[in-house]
């Protein structure tokens, strides 16, 4: 059977139509994309907003209604006129007392000093306990070893600055009978200002550390394993393995996590610190926070408290600000 040529009107004719047909074809499917979208924006999001009511409200209590009481600040405020009344403005008087004070330049530096142990060991202590657990071939030991270094976290200062009180006494304390065993002098960790700032550092290790480890460990489990199957056929044992595959692999959340911290540089620790610290070791453990603590709250001083307090919240500011636009621009983080 012999087939007839095709003419080309036929032809012509037979692309248009097969062209019609999927430009059609397109059309429909954006078409129902479109209602899919709709019927999907549709979905009620007030329970969503619903949802947020509590949390805002608390954020508002806690956080934005106290900022009236930075008028104090510029204020010298006396409590007998209510925290309405007309009280008499003194401008800058109160911060410049502040930056006199004899003492203000010593607390500035232990809360920097504190500041930057906790913040340096801190990073590298989860570090160094996420590699050492990723290691751990036996699932059971790794969840046993998880769960007991995660328990301090659970524990408030109250409970612990107890407990620390009791262990580290230089009478009766464990830590100190284990030292004369050794044949080591008592050590007065909690009244020595040579040791004070070393208990600090080292039980703020001893609570976080845990808790810390978990985002290093979620960061290790998000690497490809056939890094570690390449790194095997080429040679590398486990410990080329960790230092050539692993940290690499989460050099970015250590340097992201590095350049975020830097707005707790004034953050020392108050809850830690003010369960712990005691007028013999004010030289090396008083903090911005214990200083607006006494001048505010027990010496009632309240407008040179607020100074304080605002004085430190705008170097907080200037430091977070500086520390997400360095981990935009550099690491291509964004909260929004």
């Amino acid at each position: 059977m012999v087939r007839e040529p095709v003419s080309d009107s036929e032809s012509k004719s037979g692309g248009r139509a097969g062209a019609s047909s999927l430009v059609s074809s397109q059309v429909e499917m954006r078409r129902e994309l479109d209602r899919r979208r709709r019927v999907r924006n549709k979905v009620p999001e007030w329970p969503l907003h619903v949802m947020l009511i509590p949390a805002v409200a608390v954020i508002f209590i806690y956080s934005y209604l106290p900022m009236y009481g930075l008028r104090m600040a510029f204020q010298d405020f006396r409590v007998s006129r209510g925290l309405f009344g007309e009280q008499e403005f003194i401008g800058l008087d109160n911060f410049r007392f502040l930056f006199r004070m004899p003492n203000f330049l010593r607390v500035m530096g232990n809360t920097l000093w504190i500041a930057f142990l906790k913040i340096a060991f801190g990073l590298i202590a989860p570090l160094v306990v996420a590699l050492l657990l990723n290691e751990l071939s036996n699932q059971g030991v790794k969840r046993v070893i998880q769960t007991v270094i995660y328990l301090p976290h659970f524990l408030s200062w109250v409970i612990l600055g107890g407990i620390l009180v009791t262990i580290l006494s230089p009478s009766s304390g464990i830590v100190n009978q284990v030292l004369g065993w050794l044949g080591i002098g008592p050590i007065f960790f909690l009244g020595s200002n040579d040791w004070f700032v070393f208990t600090l550092v080292s039980t703020e290790l001893w609570k976080s550390t845990g808790w810390g480890t978990i985002l290093f460990l979620a960061a290790i489990a998000g690497i490809d394993p056939n890094l570690y199957e390449a790194a095997t056929i080429d040679g590398a044992g486990r410990f080329k393995q960790t230092l050539h595959v692993t940290i690499p692999g989460i050099i970015h959340v250590i340097a992201l996590l590095l350049v975020l911290s830097l707005g707790d540089i004034l953050n020392a620790g108050f809850d830690q610190v003010f369960n712990l610290y005691s007028p013999v070791v004010y030289e090396s453990g008083d903090i911005i926070d214990t200083l607006v603590y006494r001048v505010g709250l027990l010496n009632a001083q309240f407008s040179l408290g607020a100074a304080i307090g605002m004085f430190k919240s705008v170097v907080s500011l200037i430091l977070i600000s500086s520390s997400y636009f360095l981990a935009t621009r550099y690491l291509n983080y964004r909260i929004f």
